[in-house]
C-alpha cells in the first residue's frame, strides 16, 4: 500500500508490516477497500473529499501511542480526526494515514470537584447529557454534533461564553501524545508551555486524548429558543438587538441570523424560502427573571414564529443541529467585531437580500464578557477585544453551486469586513485562507506558539491542521 510520507513521495508498505500493526490494536485498521471507508474517511463539509490511504479507528490512549510511534517510524504523513466538524476538513488528507478518534466518547463527571473528564473523540452533546445529569455545564458550542476537540483547541463559543469565556478557558488539564509517541499531561502546573498553546494554538503540540473541563451550575432548565419576523422588520429586530446586547447581563446570550426561513415545522409552510429575520436566546440564569428579561423580544412586532421559551438546556444546544447536516457543503468568512454599527446593520440586511441558497444565513453572536477580562497573553487564542462574532455561513447542496455561494460569501465579507476588530475565529477559517489570516486569529502569540512547536514538534508531524512554522 502507497502512503503518503512527511517529505512528500510515497511510500510503499508491504502487507506485513501493516499486518503487524493490526496486531497491536485494540481498535481497527481500515483501507479502501473495507465498506466502512467512504463512512469513516467522510467529513462534515461535502466540500472536503481527500483520501486517506487508510484509517486507524483508536479504541484508546494506547492506540493512539501505538499510530504515532508506526507514522514516526515510517516517515508517514498523518491526520488526525475527532468529530470531523471543522469547515476546513483538517480532520483528513489525500493519501495519509489517518488517526480517527470518533469512537473515543467517554465522559466521567466529578460533581464534587465540578470537572468533567471527556476523551478526545467526543461530541458537544456527549458533554452535555452527562454532566447535566448532575445540574452542571460544561463551556462548549451550540451545535451538539461539533467534536470537543477541535472546537476547544482553537479557542471555541457558545450560549456560556458571556459568563465563562472561552472554551479553551475552562480547561483545567489534558492528555496529549506527543510526536515522540508518548503519553503526557498538560496543566498549569505541568507541562505548563504546551498546556498554554493547546488552548488556542489548534492540534500543532500533540495529540490530545482527553479534555478536563471545569463545570459550573446549570439548572436543567433555561429560557431560550428562536423568534421569527418578516425580513420587512429587520431594522427594528436589529435595533432591539443591538440595545439587548449592550446592556445584556452575562446569563443571556442573543444571536440573530437573516436568511431565507428554513422548513422548520415552527414556521408556517407559507413562510418556508422567504427572507426572515430570526433573534435566538439563551438565557442561563434563573428561568423565571428570564421569561421577564426575554418578553420584549416576544413582544416586538407580530413574530411568524415563536419558540422562545422555558426548555431544557441539552434541548437548546442541539437546536440548530438540522441546519448543519453532515454531507451538505459549507463555506464561511467570519470577522470579530467590537460592536454593532448602524453601518454594519445596513450590510448585514443588503447581503442576507441577496443570499443565494435557502440555507445560507448572515449571523451575528453575541460573545462579550468573561472573555474581555483576561489578558491578550492569557492563551493563544487572545481576541480579548472581541465583543460579537459575524460569520457569512454559506450552506447549499450541489457542487455546480460552488462558485456563486462563495463568491456571495466572499463579497459580503469584503463589504463588511471594515468593521472588525482585526481579528478572526480560527475554527471559522475556510481551505483556501492564508497565513495571514491566521495571523489575525492568533496575532501577538505566535511567536511564543513557534517556540513550543520547536519544543514539542520540531519535525512537524504534526501538520494537517493551521500550521506553525517552528522556531529556529
Amino acid at each position: 500500500m502507497k502512503v503518503k510520507t512527511l517529505r512528500g513521495p510515497e511510500v510503499d508498505l508491504p502487507s506485513e508490516v501493516l499486518d503487524g500493526l493490526k496486531l497491536q490494536l485494540s481498535g481497527s485498521a481500515i483501507f479502501a477497500s473495507d465498506a466502512e471507508y467512504e463512512e469513516s474517511r467522510t467529513v462534515w463539509n461535502g466540500m472536503i473529499n481527500h483520501k486517506p490511504a487508510f484509517l486507524v479507528r483508536c479504541i484508546g490512549v494506547s492506540d493512539v501511542i501505538t499510530c504515532v510511534q508506526f507514522a514516526r517510524k515510517h516517515d508517514l504523513l498523518l491526520c488526525i480526526k475527532g468529530g470531523g466538524h471543522n469547515i476546513a476538513g483538517l480532520a483528513t488528507a489525500d493519501g495519509a494515514m489517518m488517526l480517527d478518534m470518533s469512537l473515543m466518547r467517554g465522559v466521567w463527571v466529578d460533581p464534587q470537584e465540578k470537572v468533567a473528564h471527556a476523551q478526545a473523540g467526543c461530541l458537544l452533546g456527549d458533554v452535555d447529557s452527562e454532566t447535566q445529569v448532575h445540574n452542571l455545564a460544561a463551556v462548549l458550542g451550540f451545535v451538539s454534533r461539533t467534536g470537543i476537540a477541535g472546537l476547544t483547541l482553537g479557542g471555541g463559543f457558545g450560549y456560556l461564553t458571556r459568563r465563562w469565556g472561552w472554551a479553551s478557558d475552562n480547561v483545567v488539564g489534558m492528555d496529549v501524545v506527543t510526536a515522540e509517541g508518548k503519553l503526557v499531561h498538560a496543566s498549569e502546573k505541568e507541562n505548563a508551555d504546551l498546556f498554554w498553546g493547546l488552548r488556542g494554538g489548534g492540534g500543532n503540540f500533540g495529540i490530545v486524548t482527553r479534555f478536563d473541563y471545569r463545570l459550573y451550575p446549570m439548572g436543567s432548565e433555561i429560557v431560550g429558543g428562536p423568534v421569527a419576523w418578516p425580513a420587512s422588520e429587520a431594522p427594528r429586530v436589529l435595533k432591539l438587538y443591538r440595545e439587548l446586547t449592550e446592556n445584556a447581563p452575562p446569563e443571556l446570550t442573543l444571536a440573530i441570523l437573516m436568511r431565507p426561513a428554513p422548513p422548520a415545522p415552527w414556521l408556517s409552510k407559507e413562510h418556508h424560502g422567504k427572507p426572515v429575520v430570526i433573534m435566538i436566546a439563551c438565557y442561563s440564569g434563573d428561568p423565571e427573571l428570564g421569561v421577564e428579561i426575554v418578553a420584549p423580544i416576544k413582544s416586538l412586532g407580530n413574530p411568524i414564529g415563536d419558540v422562545m421559551t422555558r426548555r431544557p438546556y441539552t434541548q437548546l444546544q442541539s437546536l440548530l443541529d438540522a441546519t448543519q447536516p453532515k454531507g451538505r457543503r459549507y463555506y464561511w468568512k467570519s470577522e470579530y467585531l467590537p460592536a454593532v454599527e448602524d453601518g454594519l446593520c445596513q450590510k448585514v440586511m443588503k447581503h442576507a437580500s441577496n443570499i443565494p441558497s435557502p440555507h445560507s444565513a448572515v449571523i451575528l453572536f453575541h460573545i462579550a464578557g468573561a472573555l474581555n477580562g483576561l489578558k491578550d497573553e492569557h492563551s493563544p487564542v487572545g481576541n480579548r477585544d472581541a465583543r460579537y462574532v459575524l460569520n457569512l455561513a454559506g450552506s447549499w447542496e450541489n457542487e455546480d453551486e460552488d462558485q456563486v455561494n462563495i463568491d456571495w460569501a466572499r463579497c459580503a465579507w469584503g463589504d463588511m469586513k471594515s468593521f472588525s476588530t482585526g481579528g478572526t475565529y480560527i475554527n471559522f477559517l475556510v481551505e483556501d485562507e492564508g497565513p495571514e489570516r491566521i495571523e489575525a486569529a492568533l496575532g501577538k502569540g505566535l511567536k511564543r506558539l513557534s517556540e513550543i512547536k520547536a519544543k514539542w514538534d520540531p519535525d512537524n508531524v504534526f501538520r494537517i491542521n493551521r500550521n506553525i512554522k517552528a522556531a529556529k
